[in-house]
């Protein structure tokens, strides 16, 4: 049974409203039931109130769209089972007391929903209430529904959009009734699903093999209509979008010339759109990309991506884009993908505010992938590439810099086993890219001859190819050294870049000598190397000296408690080996002195 962080498994509903309830205040519960109700009932008096509700696992779904705007109040089930006949009929009772001037059930279409919301509404209206049910069917799941029709699922909460804001605007009943049905037959979601949920305290819903996907599947986890291996997320997008627009599957939503819900175009759906004749080169659409629960928000980016993209193809123009969780199943790691056709009057009922804590602040603009980028500032002119050369031989600095370069490809296997007790075994790795993108940079230009010009350079390499920390980390004591360095190439100069580095590396890294990181072995070298300050020093023997230095600290970290950096996280009694970053700045030493 997969592990949940709840109280009680029997109270973990309950315990969910209490928790929205007592983080938002404008909302109340009601007194002996499942209901969440909007703090200002007062305000609806004259106005029509929205009730929606159903099992609870779909957070935040239903409770969090109620708002000014939006829904008046919530009915919920205990997870994924419909809400008693008796909660609902105490929910119409409060709000029809508050003074509402008609009541409007915003049911999914699930039996047990239909059901209990049916008989109170049957049983209000005894009392004398003016109640109506809407009942929402958007699943675009099954080519040939059955006797229960399609199930109502995400979309749903564009339709409490959609009613809330007329509601809002002051329309009847009958009216709010009459627009919202028209603008759920235009409308389709389909789900997809790499993981199946479970129910507290229960066994997961189905079984999915770590290749497979579900296209189709439920809110609750019922069955879809196809298992697949897993696509990469564009091919999953375009084949969700196929199967929701396929005209041979009656659950389609109608994108092409000629299916236009415009009861001008088509008499299929009568009753809300006023676009001209001739159909529109391509519609417009709302897009919801709706994570199921356990989607990670770097996956929904990139499904949200394809989906434009693959719209855009289509002719299809994205009037909103809504990105997020709107109507979840526990846990399950799936998205699903809703599409309403709008037109101006519909698209500003979907923009119209509202207080509703989980509707998005959606801008109010189209949805496209064919922005203009804004242009990268150029380098500021003459920053360096003016400075004369003063000294190092080209020549020279590319045999120094080619051992480098082999020296760190060399050792790419062993960076990467230090590095495997502390970090996530990528230090190698990291030092191997560097390696190739010097050796491409050298390969495609002159080197630069001043020593200032030539670290400013290799900084800018690193930057931008080496990635990591310890790409950061080398740019930042490349780039103060460079500075240090403008104008000069005396040997005291290079003593002073090195201060330089390594007080940058310092003042952002937040590591200090003693901390087992990279810096130890450059710290142990800078100090070796302040000898180039003393007259009539020998650079070969000081830059030896601040070789062996680095060398003896590098074996040091094998010793020394982490204080900095990923390591600092591990018991020490674990950390058995050497830092591989001061491994690496020894061994890039030890390479410019052979």
């Amino acid at each position: 049974i997969p592990k949940k962080l709840v109280t009680t498994v029997s109270g973990c509903a309950d315990d969910a409203l209490a928790g929205l309830v007592a983080c938002n205040p404008g909302l109340r519960l009601l007194q002996g039931h499942r209901v969440v109700l909007r703090d200002d009932l007062p305000a609806i008096r004259g106005r029509v109130a929205l009730l929606s509700g159903g099992g609870s696992g779909h957070e935040p779904a239903h409770a969090g769209y109620i708002g000014k705007g939006m829904l008046t109040g919530v009915v919920a089930g205990a997870v994924f089972a419909s809400p008693s006949v008796g909660s609902v009929l105490a929910a119409i009772r409060a709000v029809a007391r508050a003074g509402a001037a008609g009541i409007l059930l915003i049911v999914k279409n699930y039996t047990g929903d239909r059901l209990n919301f049916g008989l109170a509404l049957e049983r209000a209206r005894a009392e004398g209430a003016d109640v109506r049910m809407v009942v929402v069917g958007d699943d675009c799941a099954f080519a040939t529904p059955g006797k229960a029709g399609r199930r109502g699922i995400c979309g749903t909460v564009l339709i409490h959009k959609v009613a809330g804001a007329l509601a809002e605007a002051g329309a009847s009943l009958d009216e709010i009734v009459e627009k919202v049905t028209a603008a759920a037959k235009a409308m389709g979601t389909l789900g997809l699903s790499l993981s199946p949920c479970s129910i507290p305290g229960s066994k997961p819903s189905f079984q999915l093999a770590e290749d497979e996907m579900e296209l189709g599947l439920g809110i609750h986890g019922e069955a879809g209509v196809r298992r697949m291996k897993v696509l990469p997320a564009d091919k999953a997008v375009e084949t969700m979008l196929e199967h929701m627009t396929d005209p041979s599957n009656a659950s389609h939503i109608p994108l092409t010339p000629g299916e236009c819900p415009n009861s001008l175009c088509s008499p299929k759906f009568p009753g809300f759109w006023s676009h001209p004749v001739p159909h529109p080169a391509g519609c417009s659409v709302v897009l919801v990309v709706n994570n199921l629960g356990g989607l990670s928000c770097l996956e929904l980016g990139i499904v949200a991506g394809a989906a434009v993209r693959c719209l855009e193809r289509r002719g299809t123009r994205i009037a909103r884009a809504l990105v997020g969780s709107f109507m979840t199943a526990l846990e399950m790691a799936g998205v699903s993908l809703t599409l309403m056709l709008v037109d101006e009057e519909l698209l500003g009922l979907i923009d119209a505010k509202t207080t509703a804590m989980a509707w998005p602040n959606v801008p109010t603009g189209p949805a496209t992938t064919r922005r203009e980028e804004v242009p990268a500032p150029m380098e500021a002119p003459g920053k360096l590439q003016d400075e004369p050369g003063t000294g190092l031989g080209a020549v020279r600095v590319q045999r120094v810099l080619e051992r480098v370069c082999s020296t760190l490809l060399d050792m790419q296997e062993k960076l990467n086993e230090l590095d495997r007790g502390a970090g996530d075994g990528d230090c190698g790795h990291t030092h191997a890219r560097a390696a190739q993108a010097i050796r491409e940079w050298m390969r495609s230009r002159p080197l630069p001859a001043a020593p200032s010009q030539l670290l400013s350079s290799l900084a800018d390499v690193l930057l931008e190819k080496m990635g990591g920390s310890s790409g950061v980390l080398y740019g930042l004591f490349l780039t103060a050294a460079a500075r240090s360095l403008r104008g000069r190439s005396d040997s005291p100069a290079w003593a002073d870049a090195m201060d330089a580095g390594v007080d940058a590396m310092q003042r952002y890294g937040g590591a200090a000598p003693g901390d087992r990181t990279m810096l130890d072995s450059l710290w142990a070298a800078t100090k070796a190397l302040h000898s180039l300050r003393s007259p009539g020093a020998d650079p070969l023997r000081v830059l030896a000296a601040a070789v062996q230095s680095a060398e003896a600290a590098a074996e040091a970290t094998r010793h020394m408690e982490a204080g900095a950096g990923r390591a600092s996280y591990i018991r020490s009694s674990r950390l058995e080996q050497p830092d591989p970053g001061a491994v690496a700045v020894a061994a890039v030493l030890g390479a410019v002195l052979k």
